[in-house]
């Protein structure tokens, strides 16, 4: 007895592989992983090449492109970082820039996690407008409030210069202003995504605002906090603008930023050096990202869907 093509064993396995909806699965992935690709060697390449400038001298970086020294005869050398680290302020700038980076990213959050745990799950009068009012202050250009801020700092005696004990408070205070409204908006969007349950079964057991707000919410928000930790540290660690209107340039608070931004003079003299202070610059944040990416994805989409 014969045995149709359909019967044998296989045909409807094979057919169904080889079909165009599985041909159209794999070329969409297979587009998706060189979209990737692409997009990463896009931003690896720039970066390389800022790595590999870094290490040439300044001969050759005026004389050819960075990527002539991957071929022979390779010519390396450290001058660049040597001079950086002798020739700047780079030791009291990077403890500037921690005494500005730390206090500005833990005060604006503990304040926003408060913030946000109100607007979320307590009832008040207002409460949605002036969320609102928090949300559209997020288009509103921070360049426009330098001069009214800067203004009412001096007219109250809150500058580095009459401020001995805490030079660094009125950049503290900007960032605090600056950093609330998209703290609060990320931390109120998590809070929300919390199961009510959660805040039905404490309040049935006794427990009061802060138990709930600092056993059951806080614990539970890990992956925001992350979130915003990396995005507020690395926002400040890299500011340059607001830390010089509100501290100004002087070596004794000026942060890492001010001071890498003064290795080149008027005359664009000393920019071979910017290489090597950049990638000086880039071990803390990266050290704050490699720690915290795996919150990171979390804490971004948290809040996004309602489950």
């Amino acid at each position: 007895m014969s045995i149709a093509v359909a019967d044998r064993p296989g045909t409807a396995a094979t057919a169904a592989r080889f079909s165009p909806r599985w041909i159209s699965d794999r070329l969409s992935k297979v587009v998706l992983h060189v979209a990737v690709i692409g997009l990463t060697a896009a931003w690896i390449v720039p970066t390389a090449g800022i790595l590999v400038t870094s290490f040439r001298p300044f001969s050759k970086i005026s004389t050819s492109g960075w990527w002539t020294a991957l071929a022979p005869s390779f010519s390396f050398t450290v001058d660049n970082y040597s001079k950086v680290l002798g020739s700047s302020n780079l030791g009291q700038s990077f403890f500037n820039s921690f005494m500005i980076s730390i206090p500005g990213t833990i005060i604006p959050i503990a304040i926003a996690a408060f913030a946000a745990y109100a607007f979320s799950w307590m009832k008040f009068w207002g409460r949605d407008w002036i969320f609102l009012g928090i949300v559209g202050v997020l288009a509103i250009p921070l360049q426009l409030s330098f001069v009214p801020v800067l203004s009412f700092f001096v007219a109250h005696g809150i500058t580095s210069a009459n401020l001995s004990w805490a030079p660094f408070l009125p950049v503290w205070l900007a960032h605090t202003g600056y950093g609330l409204p998209f703290s609060i908006y990320l931390l109120a969007n998590f809070f929300r995504a919390l199961p009510s349950d959660l805040f039905e079964s404490a309040e049935i057991d006794g427990a009061g605002t802060l138990t709930v707000f600092f056993r059951i919410v806080l614990p539970l928000s890990v992956p925001a906090l992350a979130s915003l930790v990396i995005f507020q540290f690395l926002w400040i660690w890299n500011d340059l603008l607001v830390a010089l209107i509100y501290v100004g340039g002087a070596p004794e608070v000026a942060p890492l930023t001010v001071t890498l931004a003064n290795l080149t003079n008027s005359l664009g003299q000393g920019y071979h050096l910017l290489t090597a202070a950049a990638f000086f610059s880039m071990i803390i944040p990266l050290i704050v990202f490699l720690s915290l990416q795996r919150y990171f994805v979390r804490g971004i989409l948290a809040g996004s869907v309602k489950g």
